[in-house]
């Protein structure tokens, strides 16, 4: 054989091509994610000339044939030549991976894009994109087909407005057979505006015909209302807002009557899924302001003999809390910039935070009382466990002691966790169609009778004496909560496979709830999935085709063809076993959604309004959203 790597071997991609080529290394990936990160890119170019003072409206425009406009009344990107380049600096924003003002902080005093490549990735993805600029007086304009500038910067009529419009079609070409979501890009530009005070964020869907508005001048204090307006507050919520040694800082916090604990954390307006160094600090100073209002409340009256020390876990418990920090030059843990590296920013969060919890606790007394029985009862709680095993031990065997029952769990032949694939299925009808039709090999299934526990106000001791819960625990293998171990986990594709229908959404609820709560790392792992089996299977005598949603069926008819049946699927029970295997668990035809984290805000709205008790907000989503 031949030595062919030479010279004419290696391929050099000019200008935007690579994006083209490789998507993924820009955007994340070609589904959903990738598609909306297109919007956040140029929306986050607004928020930035917004939150630096430059402007106070976006318009977000969804239309017909799946463009989206982004609008802002910022100063409208510079127009004029750049001094080394020689063209209009404009068309570097859009034309050129590396060219921004937000490589320092002369521009922009905070901003969430430093790597400058977010306009031009959008351009190079798009079909076409036309971009207006009001500035100095006059509107100028460019436009673009697949990435190429078709002709040079144009100067237009006079106008008194000012700011950036930028129009783009996807190449959906390019993106794995997806379209905008109305409720992810609503989800967003809500959380934009909460966190932006007294921004307005105007989305106007065209295809749905709705127009919203996203006004919020408590900023994170409404924010904080939003997410808990279904849960009991046990307190008035504690609100503040400081800026020391070039940070800014606002912040927000709730106590209720539950033992689960809502943590989120911003820098820039980007979310900080993994944490970092503010949430620490945050954390900290939160635990050392509470002990020390116990040893000021003891000094007054003993609590007991024995000395109280809370621990964080003591003193998030029923917590719900939003941390907001804006600052130059942030240093995140990788490109996906989910955890907030910066040393210095922890002992300035800890210090502001310390000292603002301390002079609220001083001045609202009933407050401080309530809230600290609460974290008190929760270390009463911790130290018995010390002293009762029982529940430790149930998890321990329940890890070690795999289920016995075949007509429960049905194994698979490789133990290989990277091969292995576990589907949750929920009934016996289906978890037999489902044993009969899988590929023993690397298949296991593990059957569910009836709708697992809500586990979202249920005490670890309810959980692991819950049957159905249980089996998880114990097929999964990574154990429960803090002790939870990755590296323990047996499969590294867990599948929730149920109905497509409205008992089938709830269980998919419930369980992903368990999971966010208890088993959260296997999720951040992406080892956790959701099946997409069809709602419809339309049929003739030559031709057979599944459709998974009402957009498809009409798709599937028109490939049918002449004299064509339709077939509606109420369950996963009423396929047969080849019909299961082809539509729902094959590794070539199925189609499985991956689970993520990349909305908190959304994941907690969500599971307070489906697995709290508040049914009016609950029938206010279903008549919004189905």
């Amino acid at each position: 054989m031949k030595d062919k790597y030479t010279a004419q071997s290696i391929q050099v991609f000019e200008g935007l091509d690579h994006v083209r080529k490789r998507p993924d290394m820009y955007i994340g990936d070609t589904g959903e994610k990738g598609l909306h990160h297109l919007i956040w890119e140029i929306v986050d170019n607004s928020i930035d000339e917004v939150s630096n003072g430059f402007g106070d409206t976006i318009t977000v425009i969804l239309n017909q044939g799946g463009s989206i406009c982004v609008r802002d009344n910022g100063r409208g990107i510079p127009i004029d030549i750049h001094p080394d380049k020689k063209v209009p600096a404009a068309r570097l924003v859009f034309e050129t991976l590396g060219a921004g003002g937000k490589f320092d902080n002369t521009v922009y005093k905070t901003t969430g894009g430093l790597h400058g490549v977010g306009a031009s990735v959008v351009n190079a993805l798009s079909k076409s994109m036309d971009v207006t600029i009001s500035k100095g007086g006059y509107k100028y304009s460019l436009s673009y087909k697949n990435g190429v500038l078709q002709g040079d910067l144009k100067k237009g009529r006079k106008t008194k407005e000012k700011g950036t419009e930028v129009t783009f079609l996807p190449d959906y070409s390019i993106f794995d057979n997806v379209s905008f979501n109305h409720n992810v890009i609503k989800e967003r530009l809500m959380e934009l505006a909460f966190l932006n005070k007294k921004t307005k964020i105007i989305f106007t869907d065209n295809i749905r015909g709705t127009n919203e508005t996203f006004s919020y001048d408590g900023g994170l204090l409404s924010f904080i209302k939003y997410i808990g307006e279904s849960k009991t507050s046990i307190c008035k919520p504690i609100y503040f807002e400081r800026e020391i040694e070039g940070l800014k800082l606002e912040a927000a916090i709730q106590y209720t009557d539950e033992a689960s604990d809502v943590i989120l954390s911003f820098v820039n307006n980007i979310a900080t899924i993994d944490g970092g160094r503010h949430d620490e600090g945050f954390r900290q100073a939160l635990t050392r302001s509470l002990n020390e209002v116990i040893k000021l409340q003891n000094m007054d009256k003993k609590r007991g003999k024995k000395e109280v020390s809370v621990q964080g876990s003591d003193a998030v418990e029923g917590i719900m809390a939003i941390l907001s920090i804006r600052m130059t030059n942030p240093k995140f843990g990788g490109q996906t910039k989910t955890q907030l590296t910066n040393p210095e920013v922890k002992g300035i969060v800890m210090s502001l935070v310390y000292e603002e919890l301390m002079n609220y606790f001083k001045d609202n007394p009933r407050a401080a009382k309530t809230v600290t029985d609460k974290v008190i009862n929760a270390y009463t709680y911790r130290e018995s466990l010390k002293h009762q095993k029982e529940l430790k031990k149930k998890v321990k065997s329940l890890v070690t002691e795999g289920l016995m029952s075949s007509d429960k769990f049905a194994d698979c032949t490789t133990k290989n966790p990277e091969e292995k694939e576990i589907f949750i299925v929920e009934g016996n009808s289906a978890g037999g169609s489902a044993k009969e039709g899988r590929d023993r090999k690397f298949q296991a299934i593990l059957s569910l009778r009836g709708k697992p526990l809500n586990i979202e106000k249920k005490q670890l001791k309810d959980i692991l004496n819950n049957e159905e819960l249980g089996s998880i625990i114990q097929e999964i293998g990574g154990g429960l909560g803090k002790d939870f171990d990755i590296n323990k986990v047996k499969s590294h594709k867990i599948v929730i496979m149920s109905d497509a229908d409205v008992d089938g959404s709830h269980i998919q609820i419930i369980l992903l709830t368990f999971f966010y709560r208890y088993m959260k790392p296997l999720i951040e792992a992406g080892y956790l999935y959701i099946a997409l089996p069809p709602l419809y299977k339309v049929y003739n005598n030559k031709t057979v085709v599944y459709a998974y949603n009402d957009k498809d069926l009409k798709a599937a008819i028109k490939k049918v063809g002449k004299n064509y049946e339709i077939q509606r699927y109420k369950g996963l029970g009423e396929m047969d076993a080849e019909q299961l295997w082809e539509t729902t668990m094959n590794p070539k035809t199925r189609t499985l959604m991956k689970v993520t984290l990349d909305n908190l805000v959304a994941i907690e709205k969500n599971i307070i309004v489906f697995m709290g008790n508040n049914t009016d907000s609950r029938k206010e989503y279903l008549l919004e959203n189905m």
